[in-house]
């Protein structure tokens, strides 16, 4: 079969169907597959060597510091360094401001770019800077976490800030400012501005605010995690004669980081005025009879990442509440201040956080760009936002249909977001409504605060179904909203389920069952990604719908498993974690790597959202050597070190980042005429592997199979505009052009496109062809 690039004709980035899609998936019909970029002779689209140069992320990249893996580990694997784990997610991070650089992103999406590194970066010092800090404060030389780790890190996470404030002060405000949109400080605001804001600070902001003095009988007050604060120092004596010149000042947390000025004094702009800098010019008028000296606004992260015990504790869910109390006032790890602000007080805020200078973090702007996303809010101009993206209903189902008599068909596969989440929603609501079926069980990972899919496990319990949720407590960052979604359906009688002790419930699946005739049926729902649908507009995720007794059967046997902690029995299709799927992994690559060195045609094609785990290294590195060609789509951090030269060579580490979070994990396994597909709720990390209940399951419907291989691996495999290729020296380089333009259907018309917008170019024409049909 002649392999077909992806279409032109079908819009500007637009992916055409398979002229194939329902063929088999075998090599007997003799296609060449000796193409390194060519998963399968039935592919639509050609899977292209990237030829193109690449382009430098910035002329302060550097290659990330090595750390040296246990060889023991590996089995039969030479000795490597794996790449160091923190500084490559500095620099996914690093990937995704590339966005808010590119001139042609509508502006407020460059802004709202440079916001989510900003809050990615909080994440990261929350869990993942504490180990450095401590080793660097301890003056520890040996280990993973050493003075060097700390250092490195410390140097990094600082370019990384100073590149961010540099873009919002030279590129993103004077160009928002061309848009007529302004924040407005203090000293460019007319007198209407001044008295306006004067007049908002006495009625919304003064009486919020308490100064705290610092004395023997005031200490330096509690500072929570990510909280807006303000040091002053002051002249002068206070009502009893004394001098302590230190205040606080807290901002609450209920006060809007920004406010939009009214039209009466915005002179046809669009206006808005800080909230740091309404405080900051009435800090005076805080301290009467004495005088403001130095100032600054400050913002500590601490360390947030909850640990319990779980066999030291009775109840979980009580101890987590416990834990979340405490969580605002961990360990300090890092010190923001405004670039202004004097050595003297960003010593002594170091000193009582306990942070050394490394940890200081001088900005030229606000303390908190994340917060700007109220911005993002408050402006309405939709020129300046990507254009809006509305996902189709399924393509394979009908909204009239019942989803029971069509998964008796067979299976379904929902690509999010480029298909909507709706029609999960869809099936969960009939399996409520049908009055036949008698049990639904769902696992709840993140779900939101405010959720549809809970409100139907409600109205399922109230309609008398047998309802069991294992909710996993510990998501990190979700564990209130888990904690009071368990309480309320334990309150309602549905069976709520913690997982197994020590163990993060990390599967995706909703199993119902339903009674037909004199027999019970299962229909199942598995996912790649989490039962919320905010997150399904936004996240990349394959849904899959199935009726398949072999695998339905093996989704009962896990809720049993977790729920009554019993044996587990010898599952039919699924691999599960902690179980077998890290050895089924390793195994299935090291076969490989034996058939390759036979001589026999073997790939891999992995897409997934990290990879650190030690031991799949090793064998990927190992499978490598003996000819295995191996392309791993890697969202964000990878330890692994590809195309070093004598090592890896035939490995290739590739990260698209795009309009969407890449969130989908797809494992595709080749030797000779057996393929194999799997979709699966587990990046290749230890974590995952050791400490989760994960799930991979196989695709073997050859249509399906044949879609996610098009659509999740060889559309993103060559896409020439949003994939970085990560190089043999540790650095990622954009890939700036398309593919092999002279092979075989690759169009000479496209310089490049991106694998999202191709999928969103593909959807769109599907749903208007269903829409034009009425089908």
């Amino acid at each position: 079969m002649k392999p077909a690039a992806i279409r032109p004709d079908a819009g500007p980035h637009a992916a055409s169907p398979s002229p194939n899609v329902s063929g088999s998936l075998s090599v007997r019909q003799g296609a060449s597959r000796e193409c390194h970029g060519t998963v399968t002779d039935e592919v639509d689209t050609v899977i292209f060597q990237p030829s193109c140069s690449p382009v430098p992320l910035a002329p302060e990249s550097v290659p990330m510091p090595s750390l040296s893996a246990d060889p023991s580990r590996a089995g039969e694997a030479p000795p490597f360094a794996l790449l160091d784990r923190d500084h490559s997610i500095l620099s996914f991070n690093e990937r995704v401001l590339d966005w808010a650089h590119r001139p042609e992103v509508p502006l407020i999406e460059r802004l709202r770019y440079l916001c989510i590194v900003s809050s990615n970066l909080d994440e990261f010092f929350e869990v993942r800077a504490a180990p450095h800090l401590s080793a660097g404060s301890a003056g520890d030389r040996k280990g993973t976490y050493t003075v060097e780790s700390f250092e490195r890190l410390s140097e990094a996470a600082h370019a990384l800030v100073a590149r961010q404030y540099a873009l919002y002060n030279d590129e993103l405000m004077p160009t928002f400012a061309t848009h007529s949109i302004h924040i407005v400080s203090h000293g460019e605001r007319n007198p209407a501005q001044r008295k306006w804001v004067s007049e908002y600070f006495e009625r919304e902001v003064r009486p919020l605010l308490i100064p705290v003095g610092l004395d023997p009988a005031h200490p330096f007050p509690q500072v929570a995690n990510k909280s807006l604060n303000f040091i002053v120092r002051l002249g002068g004596k206070d009502a009893f004669g004394r001098e302590n010149p230190i205040q606080i000042v807290k901002l609450p947390r209920v006060l809007p980081r920004l406010i939009k000025m009214p039209a009466k004094v915005s002179d046809g702009k669009t206006l808005f005025v800080a909230l740091s800098s309404v405080v900051r010019a009435h800090l005076a008028s805080m301290f009467p009879g004495r005088e403001v000296g130095d100032f600054s606004q400050f913002r500590v992260t601490r360390h947030s990442d909850l640990a319990v015990d779980e066999e030291d504790v009775k109840n979980l869910r009580t101890a987590l509440r416990q834990g979340l109390q405490h969580r605002h006032y961990g360990q300090a790890v890092r010190l923001e201040v405004s670039a202004s602000c004097a050595e003297s007080l960003a010593s002594f805020l170091l000193a009582q956080f306990n942070l050394p200078p490394q940890a200081l973090y001088r900005v030229h702007g606000p303390v908190n760009l994340a917060r700007l996303t109220q911005l993002i809010d408050l402006i309405g101009e939709p020129q300046l936002r990507f254009p809006p993206y509305a996902p189709s209903f399924p393509v394979t189902l009908s909204p009239a249909q019942s989803f029971f008599e069509r998964l008796q068909r067979g299976d379904v596969l929902i690509h999010q977001p480029f298909e909507s989440f709706d029609g999960v929603l869809a099936f969960l609501r009939e399996s409520v409504l049908d009055p036949q079926v008698l049990a639904i069980k769902q696992t709840i990972y993140r779900t939101g605060a405010d959720s549809e899919l809970m409100d139907l496990l409600r109205e399922a319990v109230r309609r008398g179904k047998e309802v069991t949720v294992v909710v996993e407590l510990k998501a990190r960052f979700d564990e209130e909203a888990n904690i009071n979604w368990a309480e309320m359906l334990e309150s309602i009688g549905a069976q709520v389920v913690y997982g197994v002790v020590g163990l993060k419930t990390h599967a995706k699946m909703l199993l119902v069952t339903r009674r037909e005739g004199k027999q019970l049926r299962r229909y199942g729902h598995l996912s790649t990604g989490n039962y919320n649908p905010r997150t399904a507009r936004l996240y990349t995720d394959i849904s899959h719908l199935t009726a398949d007794p072999a695998l339905t059967a093996d989704m009962e046997a896990v809720f049993v498993h977790m729920a009554s902690q019993s044996r587990l029995p010898k599952l039919n299709r699924m691999w599960l974690a902690p179980f077998d799927l890290h050895k089924n992994l390793v195994a299935r690559i090291d076969a490989l790597g034996q058939a390759a060195a036979s001589g026999e045609p073997t790939r891999i094609v992995a897409k997934m959202n990290a990879l650190t785990d030690e031991e799949i290294i090793g064998a990927l590195i190992r499978a490598g050597q003996k000819g295995v060609k191996i392309d791993l789509i890697v969202r964000g951090a990878c330890t692994l070190p590809a195309q070093v030269p004598g090592l890896t060579d035939n490995v290739r580490v590739r990260s698209v980042i795009g309009r969407f979070l890449e969130h989908s994990r797809v494992f595709y396994f080749r030797h000779g005429e057996d393929e194999s597909l799997y979709l699966s709720s587990a990046d290749w990390m230890n974590r995952n592997m050791m400490r989760r209940i994960e799930l991979a399951w196989p695709v073997t419907d050859p249509n399906l199979r044949q879609r996610l291989i098009d659509e999740c691996l060889v559309a993103y495999l060559h896409d020439g505009r949003d994939a970085w290729d990560l190089g043999g020296d540790g650095i990622y380089r954009r890939v700036d052009h398309d593919t092999h333009p002279g092979e075989a259907g690759a169009s000479p018309a496209i310089e490049a496109h991106g694998a999202q917008a191709a999928l969103m170019g593909r959807y769109a024409s599907r749903g208007n062809h269903r829409d034009a049909s009425g089908n």
